[in-house]
Order: C-alpha cells, then sequence, then structure tokens
C-alpha cells in the first residue's frame, strides 16, 4: 500500500486517548463517504458527525484525502488478512469448496464495508493509485491460490488465470443485488458452477 507523503500526513495518535479519537472521526468519515460519497463529504461534516472540533480533525488528517487513505488502507488489510486465510486453507477445499469460498469473498467483505467500495470502486473517487494497488495484491493472492490447486499450471499462465477468477469474483458481486431471491440463487449456483468447472480445468493441467 502507497505510504503518505509527509506532508499529508496528520500527527500519529500516542495514547489509548488518541487511539479513540482517531477511530471516532474515521468511523465517522465512514458513514459520511457511504451517505454521500468521498466528493460530496467535507471535513466539517466529518468532524462534526464525530462529535469533535475541525482542529481535532486536522489534528489527526490535514486532508481529506488523508482520512480516505487511512480508511481505505485499514479496509485493504482486512481483506488482505482474509486472503491470507483462505490461502492458508485452499490445500483442504476441493474445488467446489474453494470456488463457494472465492466467489464469498467479495461480496461478503463489501456487504461489512461498505466504505470500501465507496471509496476504492465508486467512479470518482479519490485513489486510482490505492485501488491498483489493493487490485494487483488479490491477483498475487489469487496467484498463490491457484499455484497450490493447479501445481500443474505453468508459472506464466497463473497471472492471467488469476485475472479470470477475480473478475468472476465481481460477477458474483454483481449477481448479489439482483431480485428476485429466486433467480439470484439460481444465478448464483450456475456461476459457482462455472467457477468450478474452471478451477478443475486448471488442476487438470499437467
Amino acid at each position: 500500500m502507497a505510504s503518505q507523503n509527509t506532508s499529508q500526513a496528520g500527527r500519529a495518535p500516542s495514547r489509548r486517548r488518541g487511539h479513540e479519537r482517531v477511530a471516532a472521526l474515521l468511523a465517522a468519515a465512514s458513514d459520511c463517504f457511504v451517505e454521500k460519497g468521498y466528493d460530496a463529504t467535507t471535513m466539517t461534516e466529518i468532524a462534526a458527525r464525530a462529535g469533535a472540533s475541525i482542529g481535532s480533525l486536522y489534528q489527526f488528517f490535514p486532508t481529506k484525502e488523508s482520512v480516505a487513505e487511512a480508511l481505505i488502507t485499514g479496509h485493504a488489510n482486512g481483506l488482505n488478512e482474509h486472503m491470507e486465510r483462505l490461502l492458508a486453507q485452499t490445500p483442504d477445499w476441493t474445488t467446489e469448496e474453494l470456488a463457494d469460498h472465492l466467489l464469498r469473498a467479495f461480496a461478503d467483505y463489501r456487504k461489512r464495508h461498505p466504505a470500501f467500495v465507496a471509496l476504492v470502486e465508486v467512479a470518482g473517487s479519490l485513489p486510482s493509485m490505492l485501488g491498483r494497488t489493493i487490485r494487483q495484491r488479490m491477483r498475487d493472492y489469487l496467484s498463490q491460490i491457484l499455484a497450490i490447486h493447479a501445481p500443474g499450471l505453468p508459472a506464466g499462465d497463473l497471472r492471467p488465470a488469476a485475472m479470470v477468477v477475480q473478475q468472476l469474483m465481481k460477477a458474483a458481486v454483481a449477481l448479489d443485488g439482483e431480485q428476485p431471491a429466486t433467480l439470484r440463487k439460481a444465478a448464483q449456483n450456475q456461476l459457482q458452477h462455472a467457477l468450478s468447472l474452471y478451477l478443475g480445468q486448471l488442476a487438470a493441467r499437467r
């Protein structure tokens, strides 16, 4: 994850109370970004939502970009930890189980962290470079997962295959909002079947 410029970084909290203030400010910012979007949110609104003075906000976050970067970094770290767990469990899963866990990964994380969507995936938001970094890191994890699941797959094929899997994971996100529920479930089952077939074909290569 790209580091913040020194000129952009606020004072790091050194005590428990300071950490609690930062957590409250970030929680308020997260709510504002979800409700209004990054571009429409102001620093004044973030401070007001947190019940803090604008000076307190600027003490830790000199710019709205620095607030968003802190949130994105936290969410990216959480997503990386989730992928680390998937990576560790990959050897124990069947092809069908791996497909299920991969397809649920993005959709479940988005539900738990809506600000991640508002900041990283919505057009016009801040962090194109940060978003690219997150996507590339995700492909790193998927390449490692595929190397375990399909040990016969040539190294040069791992990255393209990871990109295909990543796009299917995004398709699962898109289907998650479809209605009615019966059709959504049927489509999700077919998508899981498609990914299972793809993963099985990769694993069968020698």
